[in-house]
């Protein structure tokens, strides 16, 4: 497997709306696959009681733990087609005992879960826990949180994540669309209480920007440009980890522009 290249090109054309013109099923599937062996490629070897900041309270072992669990039930949900909600606890997943084992017991899922992903019909219908209640949903959803997890193991080593940018766009669309659909973060949007106020999020190395607007039930979002109450300049893999609060907007990799207190105010909403 090249665990190391970008199977999805950069120059893959950025639609102007929110959805899924952009990418065809299939490089879902191979981009999953991707990750995955990236994630495994970072934490094997690696001792299971190292810290992960970006997670409090957490080791590389929960990281590790949560992760393969993660794909697994996504595994099961699409392979039966679930109409219902599966949660985490309802699947076997035939966790070993010593945390050593886990990075193994991990690679071992990643075939069986890319595997179902491909030999599923992306437009049937099923339950999901975001906007989109077909399967294509769970290759989207489980890809970054393939990169994300990806990022926090390496962060928690010392090292900075690379994130292409064609990835990190989607994956910010991906966010977006799908945070007014998880109770714990839309109901604290809903005490943001600055209807009206403005957010903008601009990549530096490629056409990608988010014009994010609060209103009291929540917010909207479009790709767009223009004034924004607090703005935000940086690599879109930059933004992806701002976004999902794993950098900080003092991190010198930002420009901020505007009312700052407005996007700590947004992170700590958002923070999954």
């Amino acid at each position: 497997m090249a665990a190391l290249l970008s199977v999805v090109p950069d120059t893959v054309p950025l639609m102007r709306e929110p959805g899924y013109g952009r990418w065809e099923y299939r490089d879902y599937c191979d981009a999953v696959e991707i990750e995955v062996a990236r994630f495994v490629d970072v934490v094997r070897g690696v001792d299971p009681a190292v810290a992960v900041p970006n997670c409090p309270g957490w080791t590389m072992a929960h990281l590790v733990k949560h992760h393969g669990t993660s794909q697994r039930r996504v595994k099961y949900v699409v392979r039966h087609r679930s109409q219902e909600p599966v949660w985490a606890k309802d699947v076997e997943t035939g966790l070993p005992d010593d945390p050593t084992e886990y990075s193994a017991w991990f690679a071992a899922g990643a075939g069986p879960l890319v595997a179902t992903l491909r030999a599923a019909d992306p437009d049937a219908p099923m339950w999901t826990n975001g906007a989109d209640q077909h399967v294509r949903y769970w290759a989207r959803r489980i890809l970054f949180e393939a990169v994300v997890h990806r990022a926090d193991a390496e962060l928690a080593l010392g090292r900075r994540p690379h994130i292409g940018a064609s990835t990190a766009v989607d994956g910010i669309d991906e966010l977006l669309t799908n945070m007014p659909c998880f109770p714990w973060i839309a109901e604290r949007q809903r005490e943001l209480n600055r209807p009206g106020e403005t957010l903008h999020l601009g990549a530096t190395e490629y056409h990608g920007e988010w014009m994010i607007t609060l209103h009291r039930g929540g917010f909207t979002w479009k790709h767009e440009h223009g004034p924004a109450t607090v703005a935000v300049r940086g690599t879109a893999g930059d933004l992806l980890l701002l976004s999902y609060g794993r950098l900080a907007p003092a991190d010198p990799r930002f420009a901020i522009t505007g009312d700052d207190q407005l996007l700590t105010q947004w992170l700590e909403s958002s923070a999954l």
